[in-house]
């Protein structure tokens, strides 16, 4: 909720302006900790209704991307952090963006640091792009790290995006597919039953069975949708539990090809993020910890935090992932080839790109077989539902 705020600082002045909090006494707790004496809180009523849907407001990767390579820019150029943040938020078109910039200002302007200030919006600024900033910071080269992160959100959107691409015209006929089966059922079978029921023949077993299946979508097609909407809400909070998300996760990587592919697109994101913070300086023993919580999957999560207790115990990284029969042997060994010549960042580097184009080649091999599979799966559904109908209809057209 955004909330509206008249106040009197520290030195007496008037202070005016506006705070996203959860409700009015996260906002005024977070006011008076910035030394400010409320004078009045009225909550923003924002106007539109999408503008209430978070789902409308979101920050996707693209944004995130966009604003890394302006804020690289911009540093390049010796701007103040401050004025960056302040003109980012001014120009922003995302109203989440705006406000997570507009707050990170303000905590520049209050004393915080920029990785602390973007530490306090997790809902946007990930603990991967945080430790990143923290460690430009540290060594005097944001410039070059909010351009690191840029390259790297980059690719990352590149793969994402077109695993998300490649499967829209297959979810598509499927929705199709779907839907005329449905209407076939609900609609056009059950004018048509009649008719072959009081023909006196005998029908064959795929014409009852289809009849039996409009008969049964017709009296409890809402009951079933139901119990999917159901089913399918049960499903969703199990997997966001954290024994569900285990299994799910599991589930993932273990299934026949797809299984793979999730592999692969683990393996290069762990790649990718442990090489974007070791060149730019982070400890291995941080970039292994921050990896370990946005590799999004619990058990590569679980393989990365153990590794990490073996490395803070003296083990290598090669060492410690040897471990674990999740990661491929070639990956083991080319690590531990960077780690005795020096060229660790550089070996991951390597690995990052050599899983990207393996996730492309086989999103792509992927869709190639889809596509076909899909194709005759239709033809015999429709094939088998039409000839369900047509060979009676054909066959009382031929008594006469």
């Amino acid at each position: 909720m955004l909330f509206n705020y008249k106040a009197i600082d520290s030195q007496g002045e008037a202070r005016d302006g506006s705070i996203d909090a959860s409700n009015v006494d996260i906002a005024v707790s977070t006011l008076q900790s910035k030394g400010l004496i409320i004078s009045s809180i009225d909550t923003v009523r924002e106007k539109g209704f999408l503008k209430n849907i978070s789902f409308f407001n979101r920050v996707s990767n693209k944004d995130i991307v966009i604003m890394s390579r302006q804020l690289a820019t911009l540093f390049e150029a010796q701007v103040s952090a401050l004025r960056i943040f302040k003109l980012l938020a001014s120009q922003s078109e995302n109203i989440t963006l705006k406000k997570s910039l507009s707050e990170v200002a303000d905590g520049i302007q209050e004393g915080s640091s920029i990785s602390q200030a973007l530490e306090r919006q997790p809902h946007v600024f990930s603990p991967f792009y945080v430790n990143m900033v923290r460690s430009g910071e540290e060594s005097g080269k944001l410039d070059q790290t909010f351009g690191y992160l840029a390259d790297y959100l980059d690719r990352s959107y590149e793969v994402t995006n077109k695993a998300k691409h490649a499967l829209i015209y297959p979810a598509f006929v499927v929705i199709t597919f779907v839907g005329v089966m449905a209407l076939m059922f609900t609609v056009i079978i059950p004018k048509i039953a009649p008719i072959l029921e009081e023909s006196g023949q005998a029908l064959p077993i795929y014409t009852r069975v289809v009849l039996g299946l409009s008969a049964f979508f017709v009296s409890y097609g809402l009951w079933f949708f139901v119990l999917l909407v159901i089913g399918g809400y049960i499903f969703k909070r199990f997997i966001a539990s954290k024994a569900g998300k285990v299994v799910w996760d599991d589930f993932k990587i273990g299934v026949p090809y797809v299984g793979d592919l999730y592999k692969k697109l683990y393996l290069s994101r762990i790649a990718d993020n442990m090489n974007t913070m070791v060149l730019s300086g982070i400890s291995m023993v941080k970039a292994i910890e921050t990896t370990s919580l946005v590799v999004d999957n619990d058990i590569y999560k679980d393989i990365l935090d153990k590794s990490l207790e073996m490395v803070k115990g003296g083990s290598s990284l090669s060492s410690a992932f040897s471990q674990f029969p999740q990661i491929p042997s070639i990956m083991t060994q080319m690590i531990k080839v960077g780690e005795e010549t020096g060229e660790l960042g550089n070996i991951l580097k390597t690995l990052a790109k050599f899983y990207q184009r393996e996730v492309v080649a086989a999103v792509d091999t992927l869709v190639d077989l889809i596509e076909p599979v899909m194709v005759v799966a239709l033809g015999l559904g429709v094939g088998t539902l039409l000839a369900a109908v047509l060979m009676p209809i054909y066959n009382i057209a031929s008594s006469f």
